[in-house]
């Protein structure tokens, strides 16, 4: 799959990041639709990102977007228009998505999630459905957001897990790993972990935790924040794999705090082992309670098997 064609043969400029980045932050508005009988929607959504250019609409490729505003407009009988809680790029899966849209059409939530799924490709699933307040925002009203990545340790590639986890043949050390990421944890200027074309008026970013497991050779990391810049949680993966194999000291994350550039970061580690996990909002609008399934793509130590 190619994502990075546009008619004009060159790559597309894409808005949206894995991580949120907070431009062009507004009040959530009331529903666009009008009329007393409008109402938004909030769903809940599952899909595996390796079939897709990522979740924002563009012309010519298949994206997560498109595909959901294609369903529930079948469903809806009218277009629709959908926004989430952190927009993923090509290859990032994701456990519990959330999002939102205005409709005038009215539907229980088990016809907008049975309906809805009727018409997904097998890639894609809706998990739950609740109207909520003309307020809420699935990307505004988002208090914190939650990631995690999964990197397989072993000697061999798998290819049953090949668009699941990030392969390496070469040992990683979890406990400098993390020791260096716990110095992420904090508020903090993460310009030097942010992507050369973020757009986010801020570098400063709260990381509420990093966590650190190893499971037979199986490591997930798991970070959570008040939000995210462009790349930030694969850049900072991407540094800690180094540190993890030695090639640079458990200082490096406090020297890039420090030094504020990009340019002397680590690699981007690959997206396909990224997971956006959820986000969290104030208990006052009433969503339903994470569901996030924790299966790790069916990864466990007996399906792994030995190197």
């Amino acid at each position: 799959m190619r994502c990075s064609q546009t008619s004009a043969g060159k790559p597309p400029r894409v808005r949206g990041a894995i991580e949120d980045t907070g431009l062009n932050r507004e009040r959530a508005r009331p529903p666009a639709t009008g009329g007393l009988s409008s109402q938004r929607i909030a769903l809940g959504v599952e899909y595996d990102g390796s079939g897709f250019c990522g979740w924002q609409t563009q012309a010519g490729v298949r994206t997560v977007q498109a595909a959901l505003e294609a369903a529930i407009g079948r469903v809806a009988d009218e277009p629709v228009r959908v926004q989430c809680a952190g927009r993923t790029d090509a290859g990032v899966h994701a456990e519990e998505q959330v999002l939102h849209f205005d409709t005038s059409a009215h539907r229980s939530d088990r016809s907008w999630v049975l309906g809805t799924n009727a018409h997904l490709p097998p890639d894609v699933a809706v998990r739950w459905a609740r109207p909520v307040d003309p307020r809420f925002h699935a990307r505004f009203s988002a208090i914190a957001r939650h990631y995690r990545y999964l990197i397989m340790v072993r000697s061999t590639r798998s290819p049953l897990h090949r668009d699941r986890v990030v392969w390496t043949h070469r040992l990683l050390d979890t406990e400098r790993m993390g020791k260096a990421g716990q110095t992420l944890v904090g508020v903090h200027d993460f310009s030097s972990f942010r992507a050369v074309a973020c757009q986010a008026k801020s570098p400063i970013r709260h990381v509420h935790y990093l966590e650190l497991t190893d499971t037979s050779g199986l490591i997930e990391l798991r970070i959570g924040a008040n939000g995210f810049l462009h790349h930030m949680v694969r850049n900072i993966v991407g540094v800690l794999m180094m540190i993890g194999r030695g090639d640079a000291p458990v200082g490096w994350t406090r020297d890039l705090l420090s030094l504020r550039d990009r340019r002397l970061g680590g690699v981007t580690a690959p997206p396909h082992g990224l997971y956006f996990v959820r986000a969290d909002y104030p208990a006052e609008l009433h969503l339903p309670p994470v569901q996030s399934a924790r299966l790790s793509g069916g990864l466990t130590p007996s399906h792994m098997g030995n190197a």
